[in-house]
Formats: C-alpha cells, sequence, structure tokens
C-alpha cells in the first residue's frame, strides 16, 4: 500500500513523494489543477525516484538483462535517511538522501525557481562506504505513476513522443502508442517492459535528441524532460506493473560502454535534467498540447538571456559567406562581399571554413593548425576583421577546434589526441584532440582565444564534423573517457566566454548534431541544421521549436541570382522560424531581388518580440517524405497580444486556402504581412486564412490583438 511521504506545490505542479512496503521512495510530478493520483495501488508498486546499478549487484530478472538495468539491488536496498526543503524568493530546492547499509548513498536534488514552467533534477551518487564501486548506471531524474489517473494498465491512452535526429533532417517527431511499442503489462505483472534508447559518442544529437515526453491523453496530461549532456545518454520507459515510469541519464553500461569507479569519499552527479508537466484545454489538438509542454522544456533556456552579450538582444541579422565562397574565403572577395551588403541592416558577418588553408588543399582536411593563410590574405586576416568593424559588423570567423584533419601538421600529434585500443581514434575525415589534456588547453588558448583577441573577431563559429564513436582509452571504460573529454568541451566554451566576455558564440555540429541543453546554455545561438537550399527548411526549423528556443536557431537564406523573387521570399520567410543568416550570390542580384531582401530583414525586425517571448504552435498536414515535401506547412509564434504565423506550401495539391485557429479566444487583425506578391489574406476573430495559389510559395503575417 502507498504511503505519502510529503508533497510540495511548485507553481502550476506538484512534486508528490511516496513509498510503500518495499521502502522505495517514488517521484510523481503532477499538475496542480488535479485532484490526487487515482491509479489503482494493489496493482502499482512504488518506484524509486534513484535509478543506479552496481557492477556486482543482482540483476532485475524477469528478462530484463540487455534490456534495462534499472530496479537493481542496490536500488531495492536504498533506504530514505531525510528530506528537506529549502525555499525562498529566488529558488527551491528539496533534497531527498537514500542510503544502503554499505554507504551507497544517493542525494536527489529538485530545483525550483518561482515562476518557472519547469523543474531542474539533479542526481548525485555518493560512496560513503569503506570500498571502491563501479557505477555502471545512474539515472539523471525517474518519475513515476505517468498511468496514475488511468483504470488498469492505461491500454489506448498513453503515447510515447520522441524526437529523431539525422544529418540535415534534424528535429522530426515520432509519436508512438505505447502498445507499439510493447509495453504493455504482462498477464502476470511480473515481466519487464523496457523502452530504452539514446545518441552514443561526441554528437548527443545524432539519432534522437535528449527528449522524451509521455502523454495520458484521456486526461490531457503531458509529462516531459530533456538531459543536459553533451555526450553519450539515454532515456528509458519502464514498467513491471501498472505502473509506468520514465528516466534518463547517461547511456549505461549496456548501451554506452560506460563504467565509472567511485572511490571511499568521493561522489559522482549525474547530468541535470530538465522536466516538467502539464494539463493542457483537453479542446486544443493533440500536437499543440505536446507545443505547449514543449514550450515549458524550452523555456529553460532562457535563464542564459541576462548572460548573453549586448549585441544579443535585439536579435540582428547576420551574413555567413560560405554558400558564398564554399570555403574559399579571401581579402578579396570578403572586401568585394562587405562593399556589397553594408547599410543593408546585417549586424554580424562571419568569415566561415578556409580561412587557414594552404593552396591546393581543401579545407576540411586542414583543420587544427590554424594559422590564417598569408596567400589568401596577404594584408592579415587582422585588416579584413577591421575592415569588417568599419562596415558597421562585428566580424566573425568559424573554427573546428576540437577536432583535426589529415593535412594538418597538427595530426601527427598524436600523444595529444584520442586513442581507443591503444591506437589514435581516426575516422576518415578527423581525429580528435583529448580536450582532457592541458597541453591542448594552453593549444587552443593560443590558437582560438589568441586569434579572436588578437585579431579583432566578436564571433566564433564553431563546427564539429564528426563522431568518436562510444569513447576512448584512459578511463574505466571508453564512455567514461567520452564523457569526461566532453565535459572538458563545455569547459571551454565557458572558458571562451571568460577569456572575451562579449563574444558571440555559435554552436554547430555539422549543423544541429548539438542542439541540447549544455551546450546551447554555453552559446548565443546555433546553426539549425546543415540544409543550406533545400525545400526541407521550413519543415526542420518548425520542428526545432519543440527542442530549442527560436531566437537560438539560426536559419539559412541562401539566395541566388537565378532566384525568382518567390524563391527569394521562400527562403527568407523561412528564416522567421529563427535567427535570419543570408549567404550566397550578393554579388550579382538585381535591385529587384535587394529590394526582396531588404523588405524581408525590415519585416524580421518587426516579429522579434514574438519571436523573443512567444508560444509556438504547428498546423498542417503530416509531411512524411521530407526531402519531396508535399502539403502546407504553418507555424503560429503567440504572445498575449502579439502572434506571427509563418506559411509554407510545398509539392503536391495547393488548397485554395488554408487557415488556422489561433489557439486564443479574442479578435485578432492584421498588423503587417509580407510575400513574393500581394497576399490574400484575411481574419475573422482568431481564425486566420491565406490563399497561397501556388506550390512552393511563403507567406508571413504579423496580428496584433484588438
Amino acid at each position: 500500500m502507498r504511503k505519502r511521504i510529503s508533497e510540495f506545490s511548485l507553481g502550476d505542479m506538484r512534486a508528490v513523494y511516496e513509498t510503500d512496503e518495499s521502502g522505495q521512495v517514488g517521484l510523481a510530478l503532477v499538475p496542480e489543477s488535479l485532484p490526487d493520483l487515482c491509479g489503482k495501488k494493489e496493482r502499482s508498486g512504488v518506484d524509486s525516484l534513484v535509478q543506479v546499478k552496481i557492477a556486482g549487484d543482482i540483476y532485475q530478472g524477469c528478462y530484463a538483462p540487455g534490456n534495462t538495468l534499472r530496479d537493481s539491488e542496490t536500488v531495492h536496498q536504498l533506504r530514505l535517511v531525510s528530506q528537506k526543503e529549502d525555499r525562498n524568493e529566488h529558488l527551491v530546492t528539496i533534497e531527498t538522501i537514500l542510503e544502503d547499509e554499505r554507504g551507497c548513498r544517493a542525494i536527489h536534488r529538485l530545483f525550483w525557481r518561482p515562476g518557472a514552467a519547469y523543474v531542474r533534477i539533479s542526481t548525485i551518487f555518493e560512496n560513503a562506504g569503506d570500498s571502491p564501486v563501479s557505477l555502471e548506471m545512474l539515472s539523471s531524474f525517474s518519475l513515476e505513476q505517468l498511468s496514475g489517473y488511468l483504470d488498469g494498465d492505461g491500454h489506448g491512452d498513453l503515447l510515447l513522443h520522441r524526437i529523431r535526429s539525422r544529418w540535415s533532417s534534424e528535429g522530426r517527431l515520432e509519436t508512438r502508442p505505447l502498445e507499439d511499442l510493447e509495453m504493455e503489462t504482462a498477464w502476470s505483472l511480473w515481466c519487464v517492459r523496457a523502452e530504452r534508447f539514446g545518441s552514443i559518442g561526441s554528437m548527443p544529437v545524432n539519432g534522437f535528441f535528449p527528449f522524451l515526453a509521455v502523454e495520458d491523453r484521456r486526461n490531457s496530461i503531458l509529462w516531459g524532460a530533456q538531459l543536459e549532456t553533451p555526450s553519450s545518454w539515454q532515456m528509458e520507459l519502464y514498467r513491471l506493473d501498472e505502473n509506468l515510469t520514465m528516466d534518463g541519464g547517461i547511456a549505461d553500461r549496456e548501451l554506452g560502454h560506460w563504467l565509472k569507479t567511485i572511490e571511499p569519499g568521493e561522489a559522482f552527479e549525474a547530468p541535470q535534467a530538465i522536466v516538467s508537466v502539464c494539463h493542457p484545454d483537453a479542446s486544443l489538438s493533440g500536437t499543440h498540447r505536446l507545443d505547449e509542454l514543449c514550450a515549458r522544456l524550452v523555456s529553460a533556456a532562457r535563464e542564459i538571456e541576462p548572460f548573453l552579450p549586448s549585441s544579443e538582444q535585439d536579435l540582428p541579422v547576420l551574413f555567413n559567406e560560405y554558400c558564398t565562397t564554399w570555403g574559399n574565403p579571401s581579402s578579396e572577395n570578403v572586401r568585394s562581399i562587405v562593399e556589397a551588403i553594408k547599410d543593408k541592416g546585417f549586424a554580424y558577418f562571419v568569415i566561415d571554413a578556409g580561412w587557414y588553408r594552404e593552396k591546393d588543399v581543401d579545407w576540411g582536411s586542414s583543420i587544427g593548425d590554424y594559422v590564417p593563410s598569408a596567400e589568401y590574405f596577404p594584408e592579415g586576416i587582422d585588416k579584413i576583421a577591421a575592415m569588417i568593424r568599419e562596415a558597421g559588423m562585428i566580424p566573425g570567423v568559424w573554427f573546428e577546434m576540437e577536432n583535426v584533419g589529415p593535412s594538418a601538421r597538427a595530426y601527427s600529434l598524436v600523444e595529444h589526441q584520442l586513442h581507443r585500443d591503444g591506437v589514435p581514434l581516426t575516422t576518415t575525415r578527423r581525429r580528435f584532440w583529448d580536450m582532457t589534456d592541458p597541453w591542448v588547453t594552453e593549444y587552443l588558448d593560443r590558437k582560438v582565444i589568441g586569434m579572436l583577441r588578437d585579431n579583432g573577431f566578436g564571433y566564433i563559429k564553431v563546427d564539429y564534423n564528426d563522431e568518436t564513436g562510444v569513447g576512448a582509452d584512459g578511463c574505466e571504460s571508453p564512455g567514461e573517457k567520452l564523457r569526461a573529454h566532453m565535459q572538458a568541451s563545455y569547459r571551454y566554451f565557458e572558458r571562451m566566454r571568460e577569456k572575451l566576455p562579449d563574444l558571440v558564440i555559435e554552436n554547430c555540429a555539422s549543423g544541429g548534431h548539438r542542439l541540447e541543453p549544455g551546450y546551447m546554455k554555453r552559446s548565443s545561438m546555433a546553426s539549425f541544421s546543415d540544409a543550406h537550399e533545400c525545400p526541407e527548411i521550413p519543415v526542420i526549423a518548425g520542428d526545432l521549436h519543440r527542442v530549442i528556443l527560436p531566437r537560438q536557431s539560426q536559419i539559412w537564406a541562401v539566395v541566388r541570382k537565378t532566384d525568382s523573387l518567390k524563391r527569394i521570399a521562400w527562403s527568407v520567410i523561412s528564416t522567421y522560424l529563427g535567427r535570419m543568416c543570408i549567404s550566397g550570390d550578393v554579388l550579382e542580384l538585381s535591385d529587384a531581388q535587394w529590394k526582396m531582401i531588404e523588405d524581408g530583414i525590415a519585416f524580421y525586425k518587426k516579429i522579434v518580440p514574438v519571436l523573443k517571448d512567444g508560444v509556438s504552435y504547428h498546423y498542417g498536414p503530416e509531411i512524411r517524405a521530407l526531402r519531396h515535401p508535399e502539403g502546407w506547412q504553418a507555424v503560429v509564434r503567440k504572445t498575449e497580444k502579439e502572434a506571427m504565423i509563418v506559411w509554407h506550401t510545398f509539392a503536391g495539391e495547393v488548397p485554395e486556402s488554408v487557415s488556422v485557429m489561433l489557439p486564443d479566444d479574442g479578435d485578432w487583425q492584421i498588423a503587417d504581412v509580407i510575400s513574393d506578391a500581394p497576399p490574400v489574406v484575411r481574419v475573422h476573430g482568431n481564425k486566420v486564412e491565406w490563399e497561397p495559389l501556388e506550390n512552393f510559395r511563403a507567406a508571413a503575417v504579423l496580428l496584433k490583438k484588438i
């Protein structure tokens, strides 16, 4: 029988701690607006708020090994020692301490900032015993009672939401009933059901985003979590009885080759989790209910806003020359581009890859030495940076600082690089500096921070273009070396900001492979994708609203001299789903093409407030083939008084008109609208209609509430 230990009000959420005859302590996060949990207690045992497994533990049986390391012997031995709440006007901390007879101690902390729509959860394992212990698994968070408002096992009413990611197709939502995953309970309620997934390696958004949500669609309740993690991670759904649970943390020994030894007196903290629950209006569509949960999770990224450089407060427009020179920048072409774009509304000018290259050597294979090219920048790259500043823009420059290409002299410095099985960890394209090596820190201080400071750059684009896989030599396990290595990468991002407080940092990893909360809070913005000129750009950009703030999502608009005005409008309007980044044939555009771009920039500046502060909602039919999209899409971003709608049509049959119903019962009116031709847009209360007329047309409208 369950017994309530404590409960705490956290704005519109409530944290409920319970135990039962097993002695385990569970945590349920529930909407404050709902009554007490009403799950069938006799068929729903308490599931521990800390999941940990130590090497040598008895495994959970019931066919668990190979599928999950949850519910280990240690979990069953941990008992409540204490719980305390520390509450002030700035922060609420709930600390729960569990311990077993061996001195294995788990410290679980839940943090909530008054007014926030999420909590942060941190789990620390402390060895208070006399002997070393080796962790095979440690959760960051674990929530139970996800089926607590449903009778029985909740069949037909529970959905999993997760977000997939591949190169240039980041952010694809996957929604599946639990029955599709064989997460129904067994008839005897003793066989484990587990769905464990994650991303393995140094690109934490390669395969999946570190995100998981569960929806009770009968009661309109959604739970969700994101992990702050630069390396291998996992999320998991689990049930042994009618109690559905979710947890996440470092990818464990089975999934991520992770083993970590904790000596007596030592402690280890798992990555922090951002967790929320919400109870949206049941009249909202399923997609819009998920949108509201995602907005709550992503709002945690706003904690960084007071610490961003002053230049970032108005979300300025940037120009990146990569799709103009394709890795071949020079003094000559950069000067020409700057002359063409100055006074057109750009705040940043980024010199992308290739500024260091030697003649006849590919920019990608020569990374690592980072000596500005005397051949292509004969007067010195500092003079070019000064010229960009004189034109009224902050100069930026590209680095792939953590990796080394095969044509670089640094490629031979293997004693400072990651190894696996005793040899340098090498792909066809890269080797990897060992970021835990103090020599590497000093080297990067000279090559990166020194180069930025000495040459007057105020913006860095940090790219990362290959993958380590499971890890490297040097620690108890490959996974632990990878974790330590990538934590050192975090620290170097922090070091850049400490040394250069006004530096604007762009987080890029082959486009979007590092779009996770930890890198995002160490960066001003991120490259949303490497989709430069693709028809799927607005689909990817819209999908990413569920996992990163639009104010941090930099979107390409590559313009070509052969582009029609319709195509230029399509590209520019796509950037309204995030931060506007222009590139392309700017030396050869007509006056009409430039006018379309300049009008687009002027409209972008009007939508900055709603882009910064709104909540996003997705409309339109499902787009199955990302590379060959059909149908239409609308993304609404809305504050209390303003709303923006970004529309795109794709291939296939074009409807005569498309419409959206704003999730607001008020009356709205058009403040401004943009397209390649005078668009037909009508507003009736909170219904907004657009007549697209053609395939691959875009329009955007700014609305004010009456």
